[in-house]
């Protein structure tokens, strides 16, 4: 079923024209906030005003080019799953195209928020180059072969990727696609790709996949071992609690949002590996480079020298990206993505004509381009460089956040704000990357538990009658930070009291409206919503699915058991399991010791306690969480020979992971 058929029984909303779409008034103006919301303090109201005077709104040039090309919308708002289930709605964001300024988001933000606003197809380079925006985070970039489409990113979801690639050919006429290049290994630039094309097509060799070196395994392991936690800490980051509005979710920096579809997996059947290696596809010819340790750890940009384009995947996006992730990720290298900014500058920058990326809008220009180009790179080689000149002179991780300041010039330059990553949780990043977590005070080297320190403190503040009245004093005259330090710990100290617990939540309100990042912006008022109602229904974790399960090897769905294994459980349990996967060839040996659970592969030992036969194709439904290995073994889909009972010995000491669990105290 197409998207618009879906959506045919509902009324269409019609696309504003893109001139409301785009334009931001100067007047201020106080919204009414949403039930359990407060509206922005005056504090909060000065502050904002303070910004608009100070940034530089004269520079108008990212909403022209954001509207340049555009070709049409369609006349449906959301994307419809086959469950009649809403994957996408980009109406929830309307509220930006009044031209209100709101007093409840940092104008910087609102302006990023309202620039990618924009919903439809658009033309990139006449005849060649086209982007659908707006129909998830990414965008999907359409490149005319000599065949068909040649696509670049096929954005997070079936659903999503399959109305974009449809709305595309009603638009330019109906073409196939010839081949897919993946920029990278995060799953809003492959999850779509079902959406795009049929696996029978990719596995007859009729479309290419490409992708960088380390695709496949950095595009499972990220979702794979800290999977449950990353998806809760997700929906701080990204705000998936919050009701879209002036008080909640209203962008996450590359994009709006992401879509709540049926995300997939096809394997590429190119891997690029060189350094740079160039290619024709479809008649097109593409030069790529590797950039790994960027933005992801597998991840190249590319440039098309024909016709003078660069495509810099999500390595030069209209942000500050981050180096540190708050959903959790391995800290990335501010230095090595300045680096390859630069390679990219000196080898493509000096003849690009256009520049594009997987995120928000493209460039026009050489000069254009490389102005934007060397901000991104001096944007990361300061954070990087400031930050250790900085460290070395004896500023720690726990100050670092409030000591680094971006360089005024670099404050001035929209296309280096700090939209998706910031400079507190940034700079902080770049000292744990080489020097770790700890700040040097053996006192925070191994801290007690907040939910064990605060009841001292709580204590010696003279308790709950003397910290709620500071406290609210601290609220009232604007110092939300010092008002956070102290409530904070009374809610650790005392999680029932919901007086406390309203407080700290109506500061963590007040600090979310005034951050310029909406990872910060989503993370506080996230939080600020758990303390008020209660932790939401969350979907599966990261890493489940059916293609995602099929692409993890066998040794990571090994090391994902063993993160499950209880180690107080597992006290006094030993066992040796030989492990084998015919039809793939595969052996391991699977150890149970020391209550940690270990394997290696290519290995048998002679006298195992058991010994489990089972086809690679019957471990899938395992692996997914379908199915158990007992219950594939009981149904015949295998063999166990040796002690049996080792099996339900492993079961007993594993947990099922919480995909809810409590991150601020007195939530559940």
């Amino acid at each position: 079923m197409s998207a618009r058929d879906s959506h045919s029984s509902m009324t269409p909303i019609r696309v504003l024209g893109i001139a409301a779409i785009l334009t931001i008034s100067v007047l201020s103006h106080v919204a009414q906030a949403q039930p359990g919301n407060a509206p922005a303090s005056p504090a909060t109201m000065a502050a904002q005003r303070a910004l608009r005077a100070s940034l530089p709104f004269e520079d108008d040039r990212d909403r022209e080019e954001s509207q340049r090309g555009f070709i049409a919308a369609p006349d449906y708002r959301q994307i419809l799953g086959a469950a009649g289930n809403v994957v996408w709605d980009i109406g929830r964001y309307d509220f930006l195209l009044d031209g209100t300024d709101f007093d409840s988001i940092h104008p910087s933000l609102q302006r990023q928020a309202t620039l990618n606003m924009n919903y439809g197809l658009y033309e990139v380079v006449p005849d060649f180059i086209y982007q659908i925006r707006g129909y998830d985070l990414a965008n999907m970039t359409l490149i005319r072969g000599e065949r068909g489409w040649i696509l670049f990113d096929v954005l997070l979801t079936m659903e999503t990727a399959q109305a974009a690639l449809q709305f595309a050919n009603e638009q330019l006429g109906e073409r196939p696609v010839t081949a897919i290049v993946y920029s990278h290994s995060h799953i809003d630039h492959f999850g779509g790709v079902r959406g795009v094309v049929d696996e029978a097509d990719v596995l007859a060799g009729n479309v290419d996949i490409y992708a960088p070196i380390g695709f496949m395994e950095e595009a499972i392991s990220e979702n794979v071992y800290a999977g449950n936690a990353m998806s809760r800490r997700a929906s701080y980051q990204y705000g998936n609690p919050l009701p879209a509005g002036p008080f909640g979710q209203v962008d996450s920096a590359i994009g709006k949002a992401l879509a709540r579809g049926t995300s997939g997996l096809i394997a590429p059947t190119i891997v690029v590996s060189e350094e740079f290696e160039e290619h024709v596809i479809d008649g097109v010819r593409v030069v790529f480079q590797n950039t790994p340790g960027t933005e992801a750890p597998a991840e190249m940009n590319a440039w098309f020298p024909d016709q003078k384009v660069f495509w810099a995947a999500e390595n030069i996006t209209a942000t500050i990206h981050n180096i540190y992730t708050l959903r959790g990720a391995l800290v990335r290298d501010a230095l090595a993505w300045s680096r390859q900014i630069n390679e990219a500058l000196y080898r493509f920058g000096q003849e690009a004509e256009v520049m594009i990326a997987s995120h928000n809008w493209p460039r026009w220009g050489n000069d254009r381009i490389q102005e934007v180009m060397r901000d991104q790179r001096d944007a990361y080689a300061n954070l990087n460089n400031q930050v250790l000149n900085l460290a070395n002179r004896g500023v720690t991780i726990n100050q670092i956040h409030n000591v680094y300041q971006v360089p005024e010039s670099l404050q001035q330059s929209w296309s280096v704000r700090q939209y998706h990553g910031s400079e507190f949780h940034n700079s902080r990043a770049v000292i744990n990357r080489y020097l770790g977590y700890w700040d040097g005070n053996p006192a925070t080297l191994a801290p007690l538990s907040p939910e064990d320190s605060a009841p001292l403190f709580v204590e010696m503040m003279g308790g709950a009658a003397a910290i709620m009245p500071r406290a609210q004093s601290l609220f009232d005259e604007g110092e939300y930070r010092l008002a956070m330090e102290i409530i904070n710990k009374l809610v650790y100290a005392d999680p029932d009291n919901s007086d406390a617990k309203n407080l700290l939540a109506a500061t963590f309100e007040q600090l979310g409206y005034q951050y310029e990042s909406s990872s910060m912006r989503n993370a506080f008022l996230t939080a600020a919503m758990e303390l008020r109602r209660g932790v939401a229904p969350a979907g599966p974790a990261r890493g489940t699915g059916p293609d995602l399960a099929r692409a993890m090897s066998t040794a990571q769905w090994w090391d994902a058991v063993a993160t499950r294994v209880d180690s107080q459980l597992a006290q006094g349990l030993q066992f040796v399991i030989n492990f084998v996967t015919p039809d793939t060839g595969e052996t391991m040996v699977i150890e149970m010791s020391n209550s940690t659970l270990t394997h290696i592969s290519g290995y048998q030992v002679a006298n195992p306690d058991a010994t489990i036969r089972m086809n690679r194709s019957d471990l899938i439904p395992v692996i997914a969480g379908q199915a158990t290995l007992a219950s594939q073994l009981m149904a015949g889909n295998g063999q166990v020979s040796g002690n049996a009972a080792v099996l339900q010995q492993l079961a007993s000491v594993l947990v099922e992971f919480d995909p809810v669990f409590e991150i601020m105290p007195g939530t559940r």
